[in-house]
């Protein structure tokens, strides 16, 4: 990663026996912890990480099983990698950070804020299936209901995730950047992650039962125009959580994060400071 400028620099970490890529920021009076999206990395940050690292002290980590850490199969659902956010918390002595998960992270965040009450000082999520009934569209709907994944085994990693961000509307990632979500998904990686997303059918209905229990403030951020997770996952969330307000994006898509960076860095920090 030396072709572009970016304040995001990889480590590895072991946590748990499981080997984790994560970024760090300089210290802040604040800590905040942030799941990269799928299927990105720990760059997906990379416009928003000056205005994130201004305000907290961040460690971005790339979830078990995506981008460039190490996987294990019993850590590819909602509830599993909630209890190793905790631990990402424990293994960097960070008390009461806020936690930012887009995309998969939305599930997960929320496991972990119920997991663990008053841990986290605020929760940021968006972007991931969240309803229930499970309401996804488009290759999403595919995948949560897929019966076999060899197809997307022999399609292999680098072609999905070229499609996918190639729906990125107004933004194209650095070559590097680029180059680096592919790599955390070629072969058939990618395929192995599809079980995250298959997971919901059993971890969802097991969330929406702890969501009114979840006094964490929580705000949702999802693009009003996402391809794949329509808006409904958001407003349902909001709903449901006593402290939770829902975000949309007018005009993002998916990856709202990507698409429109200043607008969601200033949800996240005006959410952080309230």
């Amino acid at each position: 990663m030396t072709t572009f400028e970016t304040a995001i620099v990889p480590r590895f970490t072991t946590i748990d026996g499981v080997r984790i890529r994560y970024a760090e920021s300089g210290p802040a009076p604040a800590d905040a912890i942030l799941l990269s999206p799928w299927p990105e990395t720990v760059y997906a940050f990379d416009q928003v990480w000056p205005e994130l690292a201004a305000h907290a002290h961040l460690v971005a980590v790339d979830p078990p099983g995506f981008g460039g850490s190490q996987g294990r199969e019993e850590l590819l659902n909602p509830k599993a990698l909630g209890d190793f956010i905790v631990r990402v918390a424990d293994e960097f002595g960070l008390e009461h950070p806020h936690l930012v998960g887009p995309d998969i992270g939305t599930s997960a965040a929320l496991f972990a804020a119920a997991a663990a009450p008053g841990r986290f000082a605020s929760v940021v999520v968006g972007s991931g299936g969240a309803a229930v009934p499970i309401t996804v569209t488009g290759v999403l709907q595919d995948w949560v209901f897929a019966t076999d994944l060899k197809p997307y085994r022999d399609i292999g990693g680098e072609a999905i995730v070229e499609s996918a961000l190639d729906t990125i509307s107004g933004y194209t990632p650095p070559p590097a950047v680029r180059a680096d979500y592919i790599a955390g998904y070629a072969g058939d990686r990618f395929a192995g992650t599809i079980l995250y997303a298959q997971s919901y059918r059993q971890w969802l209905p097991v969330l929406a039962d702890l969501l009114p229990g979840i006094t964490t403030p929580v705000r949702v951020i999802a693009g009003s125009d996402d391809q794949v997770v329509p808006p409904v996952n958001a407003t349902y969330l909001a709903e449901r959580l006593p402290s939770g307000r829902a975000d949309l994006v007018d005009g993002a898509g998916h990856f709202v994060w990507e698409e429109r960076p200043a607008e969601y860095a200033a949800l996240i920090t005006e959410w952080w400071r309230r």
